[in-house]
């Protein structure tokens, strides 16, 4: 891979995500949002609701990627345990943010169920506060972790608050063909060797009782993708087909 790509690891935290209950939207919504900043994303996990798996998962990541983005489980019931697994990765203590804290009590509610909501001020020490555009409870950065809400609006909310420093931008080119991978699988491997900047992957599909291919290359050589884009509708034509649906992102 480029060593101009600034990289991002994502951890998806919650039994509800494992077990089916609840579908994930947070993970594409964040890898298009980092894409314009120039951050790509390298590996993703969904882990369990579990302390020793968050730790260790946050502590792989942080080692191997610039950024690490969470979302879930900073709520205020028993199983919102990220705050406490964040500051075991850590080795800090967790304690109770004032500005966090003010901005709870200033929605008034029964005494028990403040008291849930103030589990939600509770922060790693030494974190800096991720603002939360919604008007409820901040999330929170350490170092290069960011620690986001797993509900989608809130999520989105303070995600667009993050600024991350970038690196090169990750381009795209794209196109469609109506061949089996297998008839194109040589043509494939040579363009790759070729162009060795460029991530050269293929997808095949089965619609209206066509069987396809659709070849998408990703690179920050944009002047490689261009030609390498030429040289596989070039392979597209010779095999009999004309390419189709060519983009360029």
């Amino acid at each position: 891979m480029d060593e101009d790509i600034v990289t991002a690891g994502i951890i998806v935290i919650g039994n509800e995500i494992l077990s089916g209950r609840t579908q994930d939207t947070n993970l594409q919504f964040i890898a298009k949002h980092l894409v314009g900043m120039g951050v790509s994303i390298r590996e993703a996990q969904v882990v369990p609701d579990v302390k020793s798996v968050i730790v260790t998962t946050v502590n792989d990541y942080r080692s191997r990627f610039n950024y690490v983005l969470t979302t879930g489980g900073i709520g205020p019931t028993h199983d919102d345990i990220t705050t406490d697994c964040i500051a075991a990765a850590f080795n800090v203590d967790v304690v109770v943010n004032a500005d966090i804290e003010k901005r709870i009590r200033s929605r008034p509610a029964p005494d028990a169920v403040l008291a849930s909501r103030l589990r939600m001020a509770r922060v790693p020490e030494g974190a800096t506060l991720i603002d939360n555009p919604t008007g409820g409870p901040q999330g929170f950065s350490l170092d290069n972790v960011y620690v986001m809400a797993g509900i989608p609006l809130v999520m989105q909310a303070m995600l667009s608050t993050i600024v991350l420093s970038g690196g090169a931008i990750v381009r795209s080119r794209s196109v469609t063909a109506h061949l089996g991978e297998s008839e194109i699988a040589d043509d494939l491997s040579a363009i790759q060797e070729a162009y060795p900047r460029i991530d050269l992957g293929s997808y095949p599909f089965y619609r209206n009782d066509i069987y396809g291919t659709s070849l998408v290359m990703r690179s920050t050589d944009e002047s490689a993708l261009d030609s390498a884009l030429e040289e596989l509708c070039a392979v597209i034509t010779k095999r009999g087909q004309t390419p189709l649906d060519i983009e360029r992102g």
